[in-house]
Order: C-alpha cells, then structure tokens, then sequence
C-alpha cells in the first residue's frame, strides 16, 4: 500500500516529477534519421521507441514539436530508428546536441528513400510513415517498416537521467549454462 510519501495523487503533477517518474522505466536508447531540405541528413537521439504491430510491421516514436528537425520528419515521408550498441554512449550524445551537421564524421550510408542508416548500429528499422499523431506536446510518428539490420550485440540504456549497460553477454551466457547444467531433482520412490 502506497503512503503519502510515496504517491502524487494528490498532488500536482509537474513535467517534471513525470520526467522522473518515467525515467525509473529504462529504455534502449536510438538515433531516427530522415533527410531535409536538399537531401541534407538529420538525425536526433530518442528512448521514446516502441512497437506497435507485427502485421503489419509497425513502430511509433515520438518527437517535441518544438523540435527544429520536425519540419523534415513531417515532409520526408521516411525514417530510420538506429538502435544504438552499449559503446555507442558518444553517437548517443552527439545525435542529442544542437549542431550545424551532426553528421560530420559519422560513417552512414543511404537506406530506404535515401535515410540515412549508420553503420554499426545494433539494429536499423528503416520505415516508411504511416501515421502522425498531435500528443500534447509532441507528435507520434508511426513506421511501417521497410528494411532490418541487426548484429548481435548489447543495447545501450537510459535509465534515470544516465546511459547504463545491461549484464555483459559473458554473464549470461555463464547464468544459462548454469541453469542448463544444474542437477535434475531426484523423484521420491
């Protein structure tokens, strides 16, 4: 049972006791590229990604509409959601800072409708737009998905205001072998 301590119901809820309260749920952390005015490449980090259907292969993310990227996403008619690997944390920072060209020395190539696919990302969904939705503050943008890529490699993670990584592959694979190789109970006779 919640105590006063412990519950805002009662008490207004701010941006940002919200930004707190979400950032307890940890998220993988991506990059959404599209192209803007002549074929010029932009990008922008996101942790607001989620799947919405496997038939038809649909994802959503969300963008502020304060976003001076959201004219391109609106107009492009395509994107690409990179998730990033777990020693991605500076493409991450990179992506999430005001820059003239966030892709200057950023190894890319041309995807689906020309978006921009980095290289070395641990997954590219590359989509077409589906469906844009006014969200308060923000619009959703809903892809059908096009094209994958995916390695085979750890997730970088958001989880409250920092960038974490999950347990190495190393300690899974110990933790599955254990569990694989432990002794079978004995059935009483």
């Amino acid at each position: 049972m919640a105590t006063k301590a412990d519950s805002l119901e009662d008490a207004t809820i701010t941006p940002a006791s919200l930004r707190e309260a979400l950032g307890s749920f940890p998220t993988g952390v991506a990059v959404v590229t599209t192209l803007g005015d002549e074929g010029k490449p932009l990008g922008l980090t996101i942790n607001s990604f989620n799947s919405v259907s496997l038939e038809p292969a649909l994802v959503l993310w969300s963008l502020a509409l304060s976003s001076p990227s959201i004219g391109a996403f609106r107009k492009h008619g395509a994107f690409a959601i990179n998730i990033l690997r777990k020693d991605q944390g500076q493409l991450c920072m990179k992506f999430a800072r005001p820059a003239d060209d966030k892709f200057e020395d950023i190894n890319w190539s041309k995807g689906y409708k020309g978006v921009p696919v980095l290289k070395g990302a641990m997954v590219t969904l590359e989509c077409e737009t589906y469906q844009i939705v006014e969200g308060g503050d923000h619009e959703v943008y809903m892809g059908t998905v096009k094209r994958i890529h995916k390695t085979d490699s750890a997730p970088l993670v958001f989880h409250r205001g920092q960038l974490v990584q999950l347990a190495s592959s190393a300690l899974r694979e110990e933790a599955s072998f254990r569990l694989k190789n432990r002794p079978s109970k004995q059935r009483a006779t």
